[in-house]
């Protein structure tokens, strides 16, 4: 992980997953492997509410971290892109903005830095449009 951030919890509860819907699974998946350096750990055909869906299940990125998961449901031509912003975090900002426009990505808001965070933050988004939030830790 690019920075040690602390962990906590108040119940007996994970955060285990992040299940992204796409429209292009083939597309979404070469995205996130080469932008984000993210490893397939397995693919799943699956029913989820009497609906068809297949994922692709990544591994974690750092021990007992959650899991990023890829979907598409076989009978939604064009799922929300609006609905949440993910962040990644890295130790080159640079290098990911470039890793992500060059998989056919968009830069949304370029890299600034925060100094009273002590970090920097850009915006992309993968090639359907979900925002990704992008910080490098400082110092």
């Amino acid at each position: 992980m690019a920075s040690q951030i602390p962990s906590a919890k108040a119940l007996d509860t994970d955060f285990m997953f992040t299940k992204l819907l796409v429209r292009d699974l083939d597309a979404a998946t070469a995205f996130y492997s080469s932008v984000a350096g993210l490893i397939e750990m397995h693919r799943v055909e699956a029913v989820i509410d009497a609906r068809p869906v297949t994922e692709v299940i990544y591994l974690p990125t750092y021990p007992g971290g959650p899991m990023f998961i890829l979907a598409r449901f076989h009978d939604v031509a064009h799922p929300a892109t609006a609905e949440l912003i993910m962040g990644f975090a890295t130790q080159d900002l640079d290098a990911f903005v470039t890793r992500a426009l060059a998989a056919g990505g968009k830069l949304i808001e370029a890299a600034r830095e925060l100094p009273e965070a002590s970090m920097r933050v850009a915006f992309v988004a993968d090639t359907e449009g979900h925002v990704l939030q992008v910080t490098q830790m400082l110092g």
